[in-house]
């Protein structure tokens, strides 16, 4: 049964900027993802497992399965989920608008990380930045925003595991917040996102998922544990949306997926050329 958001929550995901689902993925599912993490785990960046790519942005923030969605049934289950499908289209918005021309929603990213000891992500995103690609706006009774993003715990994610650390908020916010700037420009300053000021870091069970607007500023924190955290993310935005990364989907994936899942995968599947 596909949830719906609560008045609560839509009142939390407009005054901060994101909520939490309890138990978003069931243990089975969670088990079924990890199999196929653990099949996943050693591929180097730059190469590819059939269609799904190794990838990094050069630091010290793990490795990226990109296109996880190629990998197999339970992670294709996840591009329209019951836990939180009606979510994206709630807050994403836009039915009955152009926004919905080609279809409910368009995903322009989807990955599993793998981050082990030493490795976190910088403090990043923000609304002070006015990006139209995770703008966040409320208008009329309705959500419109960009892209929302959707991040599940694949294992236990605590303390000194290098959990997601968020800015309650700053969604809104109109001023870059002052430690951010002295992250980027001088040293022994903040260099941490969870030392921020007004930072959370967000501690997940296995099948928790945090939602949050991507101009929400977030991060996560180095971690400190043996071991390794695993996440997914899959980012939502309106159908005229385009993808981040030059990845498409396989014909093969699309083949699979029902109809309503191929709208979200590949809203512009259907190409016009001009007639000779």
């Amino acid at each position: 049964m596909k949830k719906k958001p609560s008045q609560l929550e839509k009142y939390l995901f407009d005054l901060n900027g994101y909520i939490l689902i309890k138990k978003a993925l069931q243990k089975k599912e969670v088990k079924e993802c990890n199999k196929i993490i653990d099949k996943l785990k050693n591929l180097k960046n730059g190469k590819w497992n059939g269609y799904v790519h190794g990838h990094n942005y050069g630091g010290k923030e793990g490795l990226n399965l990109q296109q996880i969605y190629e990998s197999g049934k339970p992670f294709e289950k996840l591009i329209d989920h019951p836990s939180w499908i009606n979510h994206m289209l709630e807050f994403v918005g836009g039915e009955g608008t152009f926004d919905h021309l080609h279809g409910p929603l368009f995903i322009d990213e989807n990955f599993a990380n793998i981050r082990g000891p030493g490795e976190a992500i910088g403090i990043h995103s923000g609304n002070p930045e006015g990006i139209k690609r995770n703008n966040y706006r409320y208008q009329n009774g309705k959500f419109h925003c960009s892209q929302v993003n959707i991040l599940i715990a694949l294992n236990d994610i605590g303390s000194g595991d290098g959990g997601t650390v968020i800015i309650p908020g700053s969604h809104k916010s109109n001023i870059q917040h002052p430690e951010y700037k002295t992250n980027k420009m001088k040293k022994n300053t903040v260099s941490s996102a969870e030392k921020m000021t007004g930072a959370v870091e967000v501690f997940l069970n296995a099948g928790d998922a945090l939602l949050f607007v991507d101009s929400l500023c977030h991060g996560s924190a180095k971690r400190i544990n043996e071991g390794e955290r695993r996440i997914v993310v899959y980012r939502y935005g309106p159908s005229w949306g385009f993808f981040r990364h030059p990845y498409r989907p396989s014909k093969k994936l699309l083949n699979r997926l029902t109809d309503f899942q191929r709208k979200i995968v590949m809203p512009h599947e259907k190409i016009l050329t001009p007639i000779k």
